[in-house]
C-alpha cells in the first residue's frame, strides 16, 4: 500500500521557478490548485503569487516556494509538480499517479 505523501516539486521546476524570480525585489511562489473543470473533470490551477495563505503547504529550496492549499493537497498525493520544455512550449507539468485519465492539453485530469 501506498502511503499518502505530499508532492514533491523537481530541481528543474525549482531552477526554473529561480529564473523567474531572478533580479526581482518581491519572488514570486508558484501556487499549485486543483479546481473542479476542464474536460476531464477537475484542472490544475498554476499561477504566480505573493505570498502563502495561512494553511498553505509550502514547499521550499534555495529560497524559491511552491504553494498547494488544503483543498487541494488530497489530489495531489505522491503527485511530482516538474518543468518542461518541448516543441509546442516550456511549462510546470503535474505527474499526477492519483489521475486515471487525463486530456492532451494536460491541465485537466480525472479520478
Amino acid at each position: 500500500m501506498d502511503l499518502a505523501l505530499p508532492p514533491t516539486v523537481t530541481d528543474r521546476a525549482f531552477a526554473r521557478l529561480a529564473e523567474i524570480n531572478d533580479g526581482s525585489d518581491s519572488p514570486q511562489a508558484l501556487r499549485i490548485a486543483v479546481e473542479g473543470g476542464g474536460c476531464s473533470g477537475f484542472q490544475y490551477d498554476i499561477k504566480l503569487e505573493e505570498r502563502p495563505d495561512g494553511d498553505d503547504l509550502v514547499l521550499e529550496k534555495d529560497g524559491q516556494r511552491v504553494l498547494v492549499d488544503q483543498v487541494s493537497l488530497p489530489f495531489l498525493t505522491n503527485a511530482v509538480i516538474d518543468f518542461t520544455e518541448e516543441l509546442i512550449g516550456a511549462r510546470f507539468v503535474i505527474e499526477n499517479p492519483n489521475a486515471t485519465s487525463s486530456c492532451g492539453c494536460g491541465t485537466s485530469f480525472s479520478m
